[in-house]
């Protein structure tokens, strides 16, 4: 029998004629108790789980009251075999513990955790539109302002491996922190608050936190600022945008397919198109006639991958996606003919792939203005 999850709860093991009742609060108490009720003595493992989260040493079973001896290691199962009689008690100690865990693929981001819990931060209640969904088709969307990355809070420690151990329990509050011993920059002398994630609601929050040390943080926020900069200037520019791969946004630009395939590289979603086949996606203009189209490719392609993009059916370009060679992202622009444009408020934007070859892989479709003296200032 493995015990899996930490949940009060009740099994009815109706082979064995017992009944096993878990009592808990986990995780507003780090421990769990099983009680065996039968009417007769039953003999069965009982497999216990030893979570990665547990504070190493601390892991504990106790059977009756007694110190049950474990030989496991932390991500695996503890054996617990004997014969059970009515009335016996397993207790389980679950001691948690803060620790940092990196963000896969992107560099100096952290979440903290607090044992099997991630804990977030509220930041602020500042424009937050549309925080109930509505009826229509889009009004599912939050919406607000976007605000720059690099004026979040960032932690800037010696030694970020010393960080939970900083954080502050506040008094009355399970699960709850304050940072108010971890030095960090853009605060506005704020003290942050970490709770369980899954406890906020109704507000701006963090989850995942930028981390550096004094010695890197100069060079690394000014090369962030300038990205910053650079993506909320595109965003201002965006007149409509597509993540291929993505269920809800392929449906919101009415997606139409033959012969096309979806997946994940690198962390990022794409479509692509093979054997005649294509992909295509409705997006809105807005009635504007100076547009570009920004697609963006993975640099390096083995196959046979050139193939037509055409809006409303006319070829606006060829693109060939292994002219790169390179084993990073691009993104290319392709300037859209006014009389593409002209008196529509919407265009279907489709790529084609030929016979023998293949369309994309594709991994974003946005539709924007081009910069002007204005913009760039």
């Amino acid at each position: 029998l493995y015990l899996n999850l930490f949940i009060a709860s009740e099994l009815n093991w109706k082979d064995k004629g017992i009944i096993i009742a878990q009592e808990t609060e986990f995780p507003y108490e780090e421990s769990t108790i099983l009680t065996i009720n039968t009417d007769r003595n039953v003999v069965f493992t009982l497999m216990v789980r030893q979570p990665y989260w547990a504070a190493k040493g601390k892991f504990k079973i106790d059977v009756n009251g007694k110190e049950f001896p474990l030989r496991s290691v932390p991500s695996s199962y503890v054996p617990v075999s004997r014969e059970w009689k009515n009335g016996d008690t397993v207790r389980i100690i679950l001691p948690m513990n803060g620790r940092l865990e990196k963000l896969i693929n992107v560099p100096n981001y952290y979440a903290f955790m607090y044992g099997p819990l991630m804990l977030g931060a509220k930041t602020g209640t500042n424009d937050i539109p549309y925080l109930i969904a509505g009826t229509g088709r889009w009004e599912h969307i939050p919406d607000g302002k976007m605000l720059p990355l690099n004026e979040a809070p960032i932690i800037l420690e010696d030694t970020l491996s010393s960080i939970p151990d900083k954080l502050d329990p506040v008094e009355g509050k399970p699960l709850t922190f304050s940072t108010s011993n971890i030095n960090m920059l853009n605060t506005d002398g704020k003290n942050f608050i970490l709770q369980p994630f899954y406890t906020i609601h109704d507000s701006r929050y963090m989850m995942y936190w930028y981390a550096l040390t004094p010695g890197s943080y100069k060079n690394i926020l000014d090369s962030l600022a300038k990205e910053e900069k650079e993506m909320l200037d595109m965003l201002s520019r965006t007149v409509d945008f597509v993540q291929p791969g993505q269920q809800q946004q392929e449906a919101d630009h009415f997606i139409e397919t033959a012969n096309s395939n979806k997946g994940v590289y690198m962390d990022e979603f794409w479509r692509d198109a093979r054997k005649g086949g294509f992909f295509s996606y409705e997006l809105k203009t807005n009635g504007e006639t100076d547009l570009d189209l920004l697609l963006r490719f993975w640099g390096t392609n083995w196959e046979y991958r050139t193939f037509d993009i055409l809006i409303d059916d006319e070829k606006l370009a060829t693109e060939n996606v292994r002219k790169w060679n390179i084993f990073d992202f691009r993104e290319e622009v392709y300037p859209i003919p006014e009389h593409m444009l002209e008196g529509k408020e919407k265009i279907r934007v489709k790529f084609q792939a030929p016979e023998n070859g293949v369309a994309g892989a594709i991994y974003s479709v946005r539709l924007f203005k081009p910069k002007t003296e204005s913009s760039t200032q």
